[in-house]
């Protein structure tokens, strides 16, 4: 009797790139001072009352969560991208959480009934995740900033993350309106990651959903946010997605599903963090300063920072290979994401995350100096 063999979907994936950083952790971990870990973009500051206080007010609920949020959440989203980024037109109905925008984005391919037969285009130089949303649909893949690069070739699907993880670059107005221009003319869709839209220091980022952009039709047009940079809700998985309403919906059906429900503890959060600017612009604020104190350092030890006008990074050089970078700064005390987790381009860069505590900050740039 033949056996059937197993198809394993974790060797279709890439290795998890921050697990090969074991080493220079170590090295850093040795100073005497203690390691300041700016590899990974991960919080560092209290979450603000007023979201823990919503929290709390719900904990006692044990019945089932919908997946589509509840009608206050998703009305509070709404207001918050009119308020803060000036995007108008949203159905609330188009609106739907997810358990952190990290596994939206992974699952949105295969959500989206993305398979063998097309292909996805991702950043060129890009958080691992779109990759991943890719492989896991069983799509083929290709790494193109500019659309030229695909010829002929129509695309299903195009990720677009403007502010950039690693680079911290924005995307213009000219560019976003030619990405919509073109999946337009080829019935592909846009997924806009925006999760450091929020965060921008120099100039303006712009939302895929912004009337400037998508002259106010959002079809064929999904925007992820994440609640985890600018409110500090990483612990607490909270996100959503927006814009096409026909696309929302199907979603929405598959992860009704799927199970795919965000707690509603977590749903009471974020409508808090979604009605509330105050904690916001604090934690922005934060940022900025430690910015402008890494910034600093950083140039000041001989690197070259490209981009970086948003985001929680700085993406650094000194035209070396970037392990060889990572290796310097581990003598240091300080653990760096070397640029090769993101794409072959990055190969002579780090990533150097803002997300640590003022004190850490300080200590980097004193060893850095």
């Amino acid at each position: 009797m033949a056996t059937r063999t197993r198809r394993s979907v974790a060797q279709s994936l890439p290795d998890f790139p921050w697990d090969s950083l074991t080493d220079a952790k170590a090295k850093a971990a040795a100073h005497p001072d203690g390691i300041v870990n700016l590899s990974v973009g991960t919080p560092v500051d209290p979450v603000a009352p007023v979201i823990r206080e919503a929290l709390a007010s719900v904990a006692e609920e044990p019945g089932y969560p919908t997946t589509h949020g509840t009608p206050e959440l998703r009305q509070a989203a709404v207001g918050a991208l009119a308020r803060r980024y000036g995007i108008t037109g949203i159905d609330e109905a188009a609106v739907l959480p997810a358990i952190g925008t990290k596994e939206m984005i992974a699952w949105l391919p295969t959500l989206l009934g993305v398979g063998a037969a097309d292909l996805v285009v991702i950043p060129e130089l890009a958080y691992p995740t779109y990759e991943v949303g890719g492989l896991l649909a069983g799509a083929r893949l290709i790494r193109a900033d500019g659309l030229t690069r695909l010829g002929p070739e129509g695309a299903s699907l195009v990720f677009v993350n403007s502010p950039s993880n690693p680079t911290g670059k924005v995307l213009g107005l000219d560019h976003l309106r030619k990405v919509v221009d073109w999946a337009r003319t080829r019935n592909a869709i846009v997924v806009s990651d925006e999760c450091y839209l929020g965060l921008t220091w120099e100039g303006e980022a712009l939302s895929i959903l912004h009337p400037s952009v998508s002259d106010g039709d959002h079809t064929n047009l999904l925007a992820v946010h994440s609640l985890s940079k600018t409110s500090n809700l990483a612990s607490y998985r909270a996100g959503f997605v927006t814009g096409d309403a026909e696309l929302v919906a199907d979603l929405l059906e598959v992860r009704k599903h799927s199970g795919m429900m965000v707690p509603l503890p977590i749903q009471a959060a974020m409508t808090a963090a979604l009605n509330d600017d105050e904690h916001e612009n604090i934690q922005r604020e934060r940022y900025r300063v430690r910015r402008e104190t890494l910034l600093e350092a950083v140039r000041g030890a001989g690197f070259t920072v490209d981009h970086s006008e948003a985001g929680l990074y700085l993406w650094a050089t000194r035209g070396e290979e970037c392990r060889t970078t990572v290796d310097w700064f581990a003598e240091r005390g300080l653990l760096v994401a070397p640029g090769e987790f993101y794409g072959p381009g990055g190969v002579q860069h780090v990533r150097i995350a803002l997300t640590a505590t003022d004190e850490r900050i300080e200590a980097a740039a004193q060893r850095l100096k």
